[in-house]
C-alpha cells in the first residue's frame, strides 16, 4: 500500500508509520487524515502487523493543520449548516463524511477501531491536531526535543479529533481544562508529568525505544487475546456498570479457554514459548459486542 502522505514499514510485524511532510513541518491535510484512516483500517485486518508505531520525518511530529489550504481549511462544505439531528440521520452519507465530520475525528475513530497496539513516537513539535490525534494510541512516548500544544483557543476553534473524550480520561478533566484553556505549549517532560507521555528520551533512542516496547507487546502473545483486551480495556471501562464489563470478560474468556489459552497453559506447564495460532483477521463471533 502506497501513500503521499506517509512513510510506511513494517519491520518484523512491527508497522512504523512516518507522517511524511517535512518540508510543512507533517502538517495536517484533509488527504493524510484519508490516508491515516486507511492505514489503521488495513493494518487492524493485516495479520503480519502486530502493533503500530506513529511518529513523525524530520524535525516535527505534526505542525497541526495546514492552515494554508484554500476556502474552508477544516475541509467543510460550508452550505450544508447542519444540526445535529441532521448529523445523527446522514452520519454515514459521503457528503456529511467529507463535508461535516471533523476528519481528525475521523482518524481517532480509526485508530480506537483498530485491532492492534499503537504507540506514538512523539520526535518533535506536536500541535492542534498533531496533539489530539495521538491521544487515540496506548502509549506516548517523546524525544527531549518534543513540544505538545492544545492550541485551539488560540484560532478560535474547539478541541476536535475526540479529543474531549480522550484527553480527560489520560490526565484528568482540570489538566486537561488547563491545557485547553491555556493554549501552553508542554515541554516532553510537563507532559510526562502531566501523564500524557510515559517516557522522554534523547532523539537517537526514541523510536529505539517505542520498537523495544512494541515488540514486548507482540512477541509470545495472542494477537486475539491482544485484540480483545485493547478494545475491553478502551470499551467497557466507559460503561455504566461493571456487570456489563463482567459480560464482555466472561465471552472473552470462554473464547479464549477454547482457543489460544489452551496453548498458552500447555506451553506453561511445559515451560516452553507458546506457539499461538488464532489470528486478529478472525475474530470470535461475539466481536464487535458493541454494535
Amino acid at each position: 500500500m502506497s501513500f503521499e502522505n506517509l512513510a510506511v514499514t513494517n519491520k518484523q510485524g512491527v508497522l512504523i508509520v512516518e507522517l511524511s511532510r517535512p518540508q510543512a513541518l507533517n502538517a495536517f491535510t484533509i488527504e493524510m487524515g484519508r490516508e491515516l484512516v486507511q492505514l489503521f483500517e488495513s493494518a487492524s485486518e493485516d495479520d503480519d502487523v502486530g502493533a503500530i508505531i506513529l511518529t513523525g520525518n524530520g524535525k516535527a511530529f505534526c505542525a497541526g493543520m495546514d492552515l494554508s489550504a484554500q476556502g474552508n481549511v477544516f475541509g467543510l462544505d460550508e452550505s450544508l449548516n447542519p444540526s445535529m439531528a441532521d448529523l445523527d440521520s446522514h452520519y454515514d452519507e459521503p457528503a456529511y463524511v467529507d463535508g461535516v465530520r471533523d476528519s481528525g475525528g475521523r482518524v481517532t475513530l480509526s485508530m480506537y477501531d483498530c485491532k492492534k497496539p499503537i504507540i506514538v513516537a512523539l520526535n518533535g513539535a506536536a500541535v492542534g491536531i498533531g496533539a489530539s490525534m495521538t491521544l487515540a494510541a496506548d502509549i506516548r512516548l517523546a524525544s527531549t526535543k518534543a513540544r505538545i500544544g492544545f492550541v485551539f483557543g488560540k484560532i478560535g476553534v474547539t478541541p476536535e479529533a475526540c479529543s474531549t473524550w480522550f484527553l480527560p480520561r489520560i490526565v484528568g478533566m482540570s489538566t486537561a481544562l488547563e491545557w485547553v484553556y491555556s493554549g501552553d505549549i508542554l515541554s516532553a517532560e510537563e507532559a510526562k508529568q502531566g501523564g500524557l507521555v510515559s517516557n522522554v528520551y534523547e532523539p537517537e533512542n526514541l523510536l529505539i525505544e517505542a520498537e523495544k516496547l512494541a515488540r514486548k507487546f507482540i512477541s509470545n502473545r495472542s494477537p486475539v487475546a491482544i485484540a480483545l483486551a485493547r478494545q475491553m480495556m478502551y470499551r467497557n471501562s466507559a460503561m455504566d456498570h461493571p456487570r456489563e464489563a463482567h459480560k464482555v470478560d466472561s465471552l472473552a474468556i470462554y473464547y479464549c479457554s477454547l482457543a489460544d489459552g489452551k496453548e498458552g497453559v500447555s506451553a506453561f506447564l511445559q515451560k516452553r514459548e507458546p506457539e499461538f495460532k488464532e489470528k486478529a483477521s478472525s475474530m470470535p463471533d461475539f466481536y464487535p459486542w458493541w454494535d
